[in-house]
């Protein structure tokens, strides 16, 4: 009876070995290729076929989008011609003769995935969307994108325009950077103002993630026929930042959650500093001869496998007038990995220093 008893036993235990799925277990997901890395260090934190060459629809723009404000998008109206905009699919309604802005069109491309919008980009960065379509090979050799090639500025199909998913997250880390582009693309509504004359629209994003959580930011939805759905999105979340990309994903939404509560876990940080602290700004004429400098924002940085070793170099001001007002930028830090700058913050004023009386 006994013996019978602990036969039992092994046997049930056998069974919940065998058919209980480990919590730790890799997703199962829709796309034909997808991949997590880590924002900082790129290293990867889940992949299936993410070097599989395919092409990847509207998330394209961010490319286009990301070029346009680092030719210094601005709110400065701008005419467009009826060249600039003739092209097919998704538009934000623009039309030859419109007033609008680089900023506005920044805004249409990440959240109406507006293909006028990015055509008239290239055609007021580069003066066509050929020599456009140089311009994003080479940012993208820059940033790493080794297996991409990009030929239109909207994503729209053609012979020739690829990238892969591990590509594609390396241009949504880079794209984050930029402030403007990360207020941009996480936000669930924005103004721009265009027309003839122009007027103020709201523009609204359909991306559903940023319905889910305050911890995803957008990046860029896409959808073509050939492509099928593709999505780059981003999570913060506990100091961590991780990027998400699917290519031709069915059920792309479900994909990104089931990727991030995956890897999120396997994600770690830690916090950037300086070995013998930040210095103090000599400050002439204030109440207090001088005021310590901090960081403008958090200097956390996500990784995987081991902790990053860095050096990096302080810059500030030698002095300053009083009054000197807490957050007043002083100066920076610039912190290098293998000789290569990966991360600049700015660097504040601690408190007030008013005026000596």
């Amino acid at each position: 009876m006994v013996l019978r008893k602990i036969i039992l036993f092994i046997t049930v235990i056998f069974l919940i070995m065998v058919f209980t799925v480990p919590s730790f277990a890799e997703p199962s997901v829709s796309a034909k290729a997808a991949v997590v890395i880590c924002a900082d260090s790129k290293e990867t934190l889940y992949s299936k076929n993410s070097d599989m060459r395919l092409p990847m629809a509207s998330t394209t723009k961010i490319m286009t989008a990301l070029l346009a404000l680092e030719n210094g998008a601005d709110e400065k109206m701008i005419t467009v011609t009826d060249e600039m905009v003739k092209v097919e699919g998704t538009s934000m309604g623009l039309r030859g003769g419109d007033s609008v802005s680089m900023l506005s069109l920044v805004k249409g491309m990440l959240i109406c995935s507006g293909n006028d919008a990015a055509n008239a980009t290239a055609y007021l960065v580069s003066g066509s969307t050929e020599p456009f379509s140089k311009l994003m090979n080479e940012r993208a050799r820059q940033i790493g994108m080794n297996n991409t090639n990009f030929v239109t500025p909207s994503g729209l199909d053609a012979d020739g325009h690829y990238s892969t998913a591990y590509d594609m997250a390396l241009l949504g880390a880079e794209a984050i950077k930029n402030p403007a582009f990360l207020n941009i693309c996480s936000s669930k509504n924005v103004k721009a103002y265009y027309g003839a004359p122009p007027y103020r629209r709201v523009l609204t994003n359909h991306n559903k993630l940023l319905s889910f959580s305050e911890d995803y930011i957008g990046v860029k939805t896409g959808f073509t026929k050939k492509s099928g759905r593709c999505l780059v999105s981003a999570l913060k979340r506990d100091g961590k930042t991780l990027i998400a990309v699917t290519l031709s994903a069915p059920n792309d939404w479900d994909d990104h959650q089931k990727l991030y509560e995956y890897c999120a876990p396997l994600a770690k940080t830690m916090s950037l500093s300086c070995e013998n602290g930040l210095p103090k700004l000599k400050v002439v004429g204030g109440k207090e001869s001088s005021v310590s400098a901090v960081f403008a924002k958090n200097t956390d940085y996500t990784y995987s496998e081991k902790p990053l070793s860095y050096t990096y170099k302080i810059y500030i001001k030698q002095f300053e007038y009083a009054p000197v007002f807490k957050g007043d930028a002083i100066g920076r830090v610039d912190f290098y990995a293998d000789g290569k700058l990966f991360k600049s913050v700015d660097l504040v004023a601690e408190k007030d220093v008013l005026l000596k009386e």
